[in-house]
């Protein structure tokens, strides 16, 4: 499905200005506080009509301001997933998940109630009130109330916010069946780089109402500059690996990519299956010689791309290890001292203890 948005809106004193175009399984809206991302879910799920523009889902106009073309809510079968979950306490779960099914016409009715109870491992929790789950719980059965609803498209607007991370490392693997089997395009709101280089197939960046970027996830995560302030230190390369083998001896997993391979924690996925990794550029240190006698594991070969100077005493290498890019953010003396430049051979050198649970994730072979 295609996603079209073309809008301007005004909310007192605050101007949004947004024109972007996804096809992603996974589309984030990403970018700090105040940058737009709710006001513009909620002109994507009908909750506010915008002062202009035109907003086109598969083909479907929701709204179109030059025609006069406005879609209810009701009738663009949306399934919505808030920051809290949104559960009516006099209900039981499995009252909860079929209460927006009745609002579906039975002929546009997709989705089977076991099927989504078994994707979401809800199963055990059908004869309980809301008060009796916890906050992981809650926002699973909540992601199911909306699927049940049978929706051609489902906004989530930061639904992990209110999670400790405990419960947010419970519910992450869910969003991830969600967004590979569902087959429903999904709209995702946060302000976490780590949140979206690991669930997102594509990033739309907002900043004081107005895209600022959009694209593969790949290439938005490495833009450090793009990336607000406090999240730059996140920031850095997003690689698609596949698993080699397991170390039981030293609990340790090893992956492989066209930049090289890189040893890991171990993972509880099996060999040959593909997992997303997220390689933060604060993580990465730059050799010009190969490191001998190093305790660093992982040691990756590339060129030079760029080099670009970032804030205060900061810069931004990037680094093409065949094919795949690297980010490491050093210092502008360390640039200097080792005479880093486009095109120079260069080794980029990355502890295996950096790469932490949020920021491997096991990814679906055709996706």
């Amino acid at each position: 499905m295609t996603l079209c948005v073309d809008l301007r809106h005004r909310l007192g004193t605050f101007d949004l200005d947004v024109a972007f175009e996804s096809s992603g399984r996974l589309t984030a809206l990403f970018g700090p506080s105040g940058s737009g991302k709710t006001s513009l879910v909620n002109l994507i799920g009908g909750l506010m009509r915008p002062d202009k523009g035109r907003i086109v889902a598969d083909g479907r106009v929701f709204v179109d301001t030059s025609a006069r073309s406005f879609l209810p809510k009701h009738r663009r079968r949306i399934g919505y997933v808030f920051q809290d979950a949104r559960l009516f306490p006099h209900m039981s779960v499995s009252q909860n998940l079929r209460y927006g099914r009745f609002f579906t016409p039975a002929a546009e009715r997709y989705a089977e109630m076991d099927a989504i109870v078994e994707l979401l491992g809800i199963g055990h929790l059908l004869d309980r009130r809301p008060a009796a789950l916890s906050g992981g719980e809650k926002q699973r059965v909540a992601i199911g109330r909306a699927l049940i609803a049978s929706p051609r498209l489902i906004l989530m607007d930061e639904p992990l916010a209110s999670l400790d991370e405990a419960r947010k490392a419970e519910i992450l693997p869910y969003v991830e069946r969600l967004r590979d089997e569902a087959g429903v395009p999904i709209v995702y709101v946060s302000h976490s780089v780590a949140e979206v280089a690991r669930l997102a197939t594509d990033i739309v960046v907002l900043a004081s109402g107005k895209v600022t970027a959009a694209g593969p996830t790949s290439d938005i995560v490495q833009r450090l500059d793009l990336l607000p302030e406090e999240e730059r230190g996140e920031g850095g390369a997003v690689l698609d690996m596949q698993v080699v083998s397991h170390d039981a001896a030293f609990g340790m997993t090893l992956l492989a990519s066209a930049a090289g391979e890189i040893r890991v924690p171990a993972l509880a996925v099996p060999e040959g299956r593909m997992v997303r990794l997220l390689v933060r550029a604060r993580d990465v240190m730059i050799a010009t010689e190969k490191p001998r006698g190093f305790s660093a594991l992982n040691i990756l070969a590339g060129n030079i791309v760029s080099v670009e100077p970032s804030n205060g005493v900061l810069a931004d290498v990037r680094m093409d290890c065949h094919g795949q890019t690297i980010v490491a953010r050093i210092t502008r003396q360390s640039v200097h001292d080792l005479g880093l430049a486009a095109g120079k051979p260069v080794f980029a050198v990355v502890k295996s203890v950096t790469f932490d649970r949020s920021g491997v994730a096991p990814r679906r072979l055709h996706s």
